[in-house]
């Protein structure tokens, strides 16, 4: 009989993306003996979409702007963000300078794809070993500390893989409809999906079957939102679909109403519009907003592109208005009313020069839409990763129900719950800043 099992390593990671990569190279530099397993082919998650790393700079900004994310959990991303950002200038990779990210944050470009291949060259180099194809049945639980788990490779065999601590970082559960509308909402299910498709819950239910926490209900996700009627044809087009410039436009529903302060980020738009009547609703810029914030980049260092012509030539459902007169004539079968919609703006261009101003309020971006022509887009959200997932503390830990840590078992990134509730700074920094926490905790 073949003996099937591998040598028991001090870190096993569960996921092969931001979080997981740099718990398992960190490790491995620091001299643990390390196993990643990865679903896919090839390694590096939603993560490989990306290029920032940032957060807000302090913790009475975090507070202000996430107030109701775990303090433990914000006050620790905030405090170890400049020693991960440090961490992957160690590596080699390059990092750019600090600049400014939303009206809130500060962060840096670098290659996230460099910053991905680095780590997982690290680990190899180090003596550790990366399995793909790889999928986890079950975690191994004895007297109650989690001691590894059994696995099956692409190749259909079997394996208990031991170790001193097993971390979950999996990527989240938005590649499954059916734990979005249990663990998010109705709608969410629904949603066109703006990450890699192979983070369906898998740490989230290794980790339910072994007793741990699971929250904050009602805390949403993150995500953008995107043209109506348009897919995704590969993953360039989670960027470039995405209508970052809403943030200067009126989003309106199938009501012809306004709900939600659009320049708070287009970020908490996309959560609203989630609960609106179909999720679905009207985005009207002018064109100071098309000179200002369609065409330019979002951020210094991107490219940038005409969002409005780009979803024309896709296909999507727009519109140019030549007046607000104009708006009255959207097209009956996108199932608003014209009339509506053109009173609604006017109404808000007139409450902008009065005390009591527009409602809902515009705190970052009160200008009125003066400057015709009138640029319209029938929005949709789309679902970059939940904010709903395993509870832990600041060294990356489990929690059970009662609050107290599963011994053995770890989780970072998108795996994990109680950070951000219906808010967010930086789903790069807070996989990074946990990461190095779980290498940490593996490590003593």
């Amino acid at each position: 009989m073949t003996d099937t099992r591998t040598p028991r390593p001090r870190l096993l990671v569960i996921g092969g993306g931001q979080a997981g990569l740099t718990a398992a190279a960190r490790a491995a530099v620091g001299g643990a003996e390390v196993t990643v397993l990865e679903v896919s082919r090839e390694p590096g998650g939603s993560a490989r979409f990306a290029g920032y790393i940032w957060t807000a700079p302090t913790r009475e900004v975090m507070a202000t702007e996430n107030p109701d994310g775990d303090p433990v959990l914000r006050d620790a991303l905030v405090d170890g963000f400049a020693d991960a950002v440090e961490w992957i200038r160690s590596t080699g990779v390059e990092v750019g300078d600090a600049q400014r990210i939303l009206p809130f944050g500060r962060g840096h470009q670098f290659d996230t794809n460099h910053y991905l291949d680095t780590c997982r060259a690290l680990v190899v180099q180090h003596g550790g070993t990366v399995l793909l194809e790889t999928q986890t049945e079950e975690l191994l639980l004895e007297e109650g500390v989690v001691v590894g788990a059994r696995v099956r490779t692409g190749g259909g065999e079997s394996r208990e893989i031991r170790a001193d601590h097993t971390l979950l970082a999996t990527g989240g559960f938005q590649g499954d409809p059916e734990l979005r509308e249990e663990l998010i909402g109705p709608l969410v299910g629904t949603l066109p999906l703006r990450s890699n498709p192979h983070s369906q819950g898998a740490g989230l239910r290794l980790a339910r079957a072994v007793g741990a926490a699971v929250g904050a209900e009602g805390a949403g996700f993150y995500g953008h939102l995107i043209p109506s009627g348009v897919p995704f044809a590969d993953s360039s087009d989670f960027v470039e679909l995405s209508l970052y410039y809403s943030e200067h436009a009126l989003l309106f529903n199938l009501h012809g109403e306004r709900f939600v302060d659009e320049t708070l980020g287009d970020h908490l738009t996309t959560l609203a519009l989630a609960e609106q009547p179909e999720a679905r609703g009207l985005l009207i810029a002018d064109a100071r907003v098309h000179r200002d914030w369609i065409v330019p980049a979002y951020v210094e260092g991107a490219i940038g592109a005409d969002k409005f012509a780009i979803a024309s030539r896709r296909g999507g459902r727009v519109g140019l208005a030549e007046s607000l007169e104009e708006l009255e004539y959207l097209p009956e079968e996108w199932g608003y009313d014209g009339a509506t919609i053109r009173r609604a703006v006017e109404e808000f261009n007139a409450a902008t020069v009065t005390d009591e101003g527009a409602t809902p309020g515009r705190r970052l971006d009160p200008a009125p839409l003066l400057d015709p022509p009138y640029y319209v887009i029938e929005t949709i959200p789309a679902i970059t990763f939940p904010f709903t997932g395993v509870r832990i503390d600041a060294q990356a830990r489990v929690l059970d129900e009662g609050g107290a840590p599963i011994a053995g078992l770890l989780a970072a990134g998108s795996d994990t719950g109680g950070l951000w509730n219906r808010a967010y700074a930086g789903g790069l920094a807070s996989a990074t800043v946990f990461g190095l926490a779980a290498a940490r905790t593996s490590l003593t």
